[in-house]
């Protein structure tokens, strides 16, 4: 009796050793991961904090809707679930266009956002996201890690209670769809376009009327007439919204926004609440979705572009002319909104500055673009 029961006994055991050993060897983000449950079960004695991050972009969007997931991803499981990002959609918690708002106002933790978005309260925030005829993407990231661009940031966000923190960037964007051909800036006034950020102004100086809305509301408006042509993001991303289905030619080069930058924003308070640790973590999850999104856009954009081609699409080079002219509005615009505001003066002084020392290398450096 006693060896049966002592057998039992080591059977039970090694069954209880066992389920244990595969349940530490589970990977974060399965489903009995207590990252995935709610926060209110034992298990989350182990957050450091819990942040809600309401996105600008529907997190189905391709790359620039994609990231604050990687980053959420990234988090949790370097983590181990100690730091957690509650990522939600436009509109679910918060508008796509209030998200420093909410941010600042304490309804939200964090937030995730093209920070051009804040152009009409804080006028040198899109100086931050793009510029038209600005910088590419890694001449852009020179500037704000090593050209005083994270500095400037800083202390501008400050003064709204926000610790900005660059988490993600792409390269140009198109310059638009259209359901008519472009030929020369007759064709642009009094066309209706949706831009956002300073391209939109240089547009309204060649005659458009534009338009800004946010990613989910576009399709429809471009569908129904309401607009004659869009501009949001990357051929593979304008996919995903469908606009090849309704404007037929796409036009390049993006001029208007010659990099994206996204940054995640996040409360004074929050971030202070961290530990130093947890703050480098933070800033580390950032650069390495940064490089992510960089890498994931360059190499979607050729299959997408081909895809177009199999579909009718008809993809434009804009005349020379239409860009001489673009430039010069965009020169004319640049100074009108220095000349109104102290900090869009400043960091555009800091990015001519530094553009001005990085050309002879960019000029020298690389291949010509036709070799």
């Amino acid at each position: 009796m006693i060896s049966q029961r002592a057998a039992a006994f080591a059977v039970i055991v090694a069954f209880v050793a066992g389920l244990l050993a595969s349940l530490a060897l589970r990977p974060p983000g399965s489903a009995t991961d207590p990252v995935q449950r709610s926060p209110s079960t034992a298990d989350t004695v182990q957050l450091r904090a819990r942040w809600r991050v309401p996105s600008a972009f529907p997190t189905a969007t391709p790359i620039i809707g994609e990231t604050p997931v990687w980053l959420a991803q990234r988090l949790r499981e370097a983590t181990r679930g100690a730091l957690v990002l509650d990522v939600y959609d436009p509109g679910e918690l918060v508008p796509a266009f209030s998200l420093v708002d909410a941010v600042r106002d304490g309804k939200v933790e964090a937030g995730y956002t093209w920070l051009g978005y804040d152009q009409g309260k804080i006028p040198a925030s899109v100086l931050f996201a793009a510029t038209p005829f600005g910088m590419e993407p890694w001449e852009y990231l020179g500037w704000w890690f090593e050209g005083g661009g994270r500095e400037l940031a800083d202390e501008i966000y400050a003064g709204y209670g926000i610790k900005p923190l660059l988490c993600g960037i792409i390269g140009p964007e198109t310059a638009g769809w259209f359901r008519a051909p472009v030929e020369d800036l007759d064709d642009l006034r009094g066309l209706k376009i949706r831009m956002s950020g300073i391209g939109g102004k240089v547009l309204e100086r060649a005659g458009a009327s534009v338009t800004t809305l946010p990613a989910g509301e576009i399709f429809q408006a471009l569908e129904k007439g309401a607009i004659d042509a869009t501009e949001f993001s990357q051929p593979a991303i304008d996919e995903a919204l469908g606009f090849d289905r309704v404007a037929r030619h796409n036009y390049f080069p993006g001029w208007h926004q010659t990099f994206t930058a996204s940054h995640v924003v996040i409360g004074q308070p929050y971030w202070d609440g961290l530990s130093a640790a947890d703050q480098a973590l933070v800033e580390m999850a950032c650069d390495a979705v940064t490089t992510q999104t960089l890498a994931t856009g360059e190499a979607r954009q050729g299959p997408a572009m081909q895809r177009f081609a199999a579909k009718g699409v008809e993809a434009h080079y804009l005349d020379r002319d239409i860009l001489e002219a673009l430039r010069e509005y965009t020169r004319e615009q640049m100074q009108l909104e220095a000349d109104r505001d102290a900090d869009f003066a400043r960091v555009y002084a800091s990015q001519t500055a530094y553009r001005l020392v990085y050309r002879q290398w960019k000029e020298m450096g690389y291949l010509p673009r036709d070799f």
